[in-house]
């Protein structure tokens, strides 16, 4: 893996966004990838409902507590090698998401759970007109009972809040918990104001689809 994007330092991180389909959590991911990305971490995005999707029938498919967990173990491996790892996966089931909490704490690596908490009739509009735009992925881990969580690091409620107030909800919160912090965010100002600071060896980063 290539040091360059640890200009500022931090250790990595597990952000985990956990909603209903249609909540918003691969935008708010996204748009959070983005402003992390500008002030030098080094970033990744791992979208666990879409690498669901395309799984073929089998154990891992009919499972989404297996698929969570696997697709947690992916970004515990990133985060303990200085990642910012942010998923974006809806694991409906409360017992994985509880397991892949477990699985950093034994490491000690920080791990962060959001919920993006939005009413079911406003997520299955979402879905609708995103189906409309394209072809249906056909069942998902998604279709499966959701159980919110109990106590997540924070909530948001986005059918009430922009994907950038929710964005920067989350930024605030990982600068509370000194996941990015203030010295970070100095130096990378410095950075944007150099006329001339160089290729982001990250700009051209996609989104993973694990």
């Amino acid at each position: 893996m290539n040091d360059d994007g640890l200009r500022c330092g931090c250790a990595g991180a597990t952000v985990w966004f956990t909603g209903l389909p249609g909540s918003g959590k691969t935008a708010v991911a996204r748009a959070l990838a983005s402003t992390l990305r500008a002030r030098r971490h080094r970033v990744e995005l791992l979208d666990g409902d879409a690498r669901h999707a395309t799984l073929p029938t089998g154990p891992t498919r009919d499972d989404p507590g297996r698929h969570a967990e696997r697709t947690g173990l992916a970004a515990e491996v990133l985060a303990r090698n200085g990642f910012l790892t942010l998923v974006s996966a809806t694991a409906p089931g409360a017992d994985s998401r509880a397991a892949v909490r477990r699985g950093h704490e034994a490491t000690g690596t920080p791990y962060v759970e959001i919920h993006l908490d939005a009413p079911q009739s406003v997520c299955d509009k979402r879905r609708s007109a995103r189906e409309a735009a394209g072809p249906a992925a056909g069942p998902t881990a998604a279709d499966a009972a959701y159980e919110p969580p109990a106590e997540p690091d924070l909530r948001l409620a986005t059918h009430h809040m922009s994907v950038a107030e929710s964005a920067a909800a989350v930024y605030a919160l990982l600068a509370d918990k000194g996941v990015v912090r203030s010295r970070c965010d100095e130096t990378s100002d410095r950075l944007l104001l150099d006329p001339d600071p160089g290729p982001d060896p990250h700009a051209g980063q996609g989104t993973w689809n694990l």
